[in-house]
């Protein structure tokens, strides 16, 4: 007989090998997309991702390039997933007990301050460049994980559990920080239908249906007119998963949550997210100099996720633990606790995504400082990380 405890690791271990490898796959598609943008190919990687794709019913159109469909579109289903995720953890996951929520909650408060203050820092005065302050505070838990498989068994369960925790509380950062900071003109039109959209989900929800097409067509409608709205379409998502029910009426023991969060994971692990960063992560190293490395956008993104990540994480859950509120989880060490927070600096899938949306629409083209300052944070935090775990970790875990 399996009992609650032994379901939640099961479906806990099923979720750390899908990210861990997913990250891998993370890694191969952003070496591609930097590798043909560094070729004669160039010139074809940049014309797919251009590509104008247009849908058109009636007086309804979307037109957008390919990349924008891949940002606004594909990354909707990924913050469902996140959605879904969240809901799960706080309902009757790790994340429901609340000796689990005080040392990541308090991490990612630091993890997410002292980045953007370090931005901040590099950037004050420059009104464009600070819409950017967000992008070193971002957390990427599949690439995180992704190295951290690298040390295979060594690692204990309990430090995957804070790394993953934490990085819940940078994405629910995320989303408030793009909903708040991160939104074009309001269309109060279309928002009136998002907002009509909700009731209509709540009802369906309390109704206890088992079928999947109401929830899916309703968010689908949802996301149009958010689109069209001016808030950000990705958020969609998180909305329509907080109203999938957890608990079947008709059918006890059946989640339609846990049965939609089990169908999107491989999706969004080997599909979603690859495909976004081989849409992002490709600029051209032709003309990289001292100038470019140390102009002050890449050098606040840069440091903030290295150093900011690593200071501020570790330095709050230290006064935590000192100061009595928590404890540190079984297995790690103040040595793995800096080590984590280290790789907690791998940003490179949100800090992208939060580095579109930040300079898209300023008229100034800093992407090519936002992607390289993104990727030099990231691979700096993660070869710190990596470096510092192996070595707190020489021998695989008992058990």
């Amino acid at each position: 007989m399996i009992n609650s405890n032994q379901k939640e690791s099961s479906i806990f271990n099923e979720f750390l090998k899908l990210e861990a490898a997913g990250g891998i796959i993370l890694i191969i598609a952003a070496l591609s997309a930097l590798i043909l943008a560094n070729t004669p190919l160039s010139q074809y990687y940049n014309l797919l991702i251009s590509t104008p794709v247009e849908v058109q019913i009636g007086s309804l159109e979307i037109a957008k390039p390919l990349l924008l469909w891949i940002n606004d579109g594909l990354m909707a289903i990924f913050f469902f997933l996140v959605g879904l995720e969240l809901k799960r953890e706080l309902i009757e996951g790790e994340l429901s007990k609340v000796e689990n929520l005080i040392l990541p909650a308090v991490g990612a408060v630091g993890g997410i301050a002292i980045p953007g203050m370090i931005y901040a820092w590099f950037n004050w005065g420059d009104s464009v460049a600070m819409q950017g302050w967000a992008i070193p505070t971002a957390t990427d838990i599949a690439f995180a994980l992704g190295i951290l498989s690298l040390l295979g068994s060594r690692v204990p369960l309990s430090v995957k559990i804070f790394l993953t925790s934490l990085a819940i509380f940078d994405d629910i950062a995320a989303i408030v920080i793009i909903a708040i900071f991160y939104t074009a003109n309001i269309s109060t039109l279309s928002l009136g239908f998002v907002a009509l959209c909700l009731p209509v989900l709540f009802y369906l929800n309390k109704q206890g249906s088992d079928s999947k097409f109401p929830f899916i067509f309703v968010g689908t409608l949802m996301w149009i007119a958010m689109l069209k709205s001016g808030i950000h379409a990705t958020l969609t998502g998180v909305i329509l998963a907080l109203f999938i029910p957890i608990r079947s009426v008709q059918q006890p023991g059946y989640s339609m949550l846990k049965s939609m969060e089990h169908d999107l994971h491989g999706t969004v692990a080997f599909i979603v997210l690859p495909v976004f960063a081989f849409a992002n992560a490709g600029i051209s190293l032709s003309n990289i100099g001292v100038d470019e490395i140390f102009h002050q956008v890449p050098m606040g993104i840069a440091m903030g996720l290295f150093f900011g990540k690593q200071i501020g994480i570790f330095t709050l859950c230290w006064l935590a633990i000192r100061l009595g509120f928590t404890e540190l989880p079984e297995g790690m060490s103040y040595g793995s606790l800096f080590g984590t927070a280290a790789l907690c600096g791998v940003g490179f899938t949100m800090s992208l995504f939060i580095g579109s949306l930040a300079f898209e629409e300023t008229g100034v083209n800093l992407l090519f400082d936002e992607r390289l300052g993104i990727i030099l944070g990231s691979i700096a935090s993660g070869a710190v990380g990596y470096t510092i775990l192996r070595a707190c970790y020489k021998t695989p875990q008992q058990g």
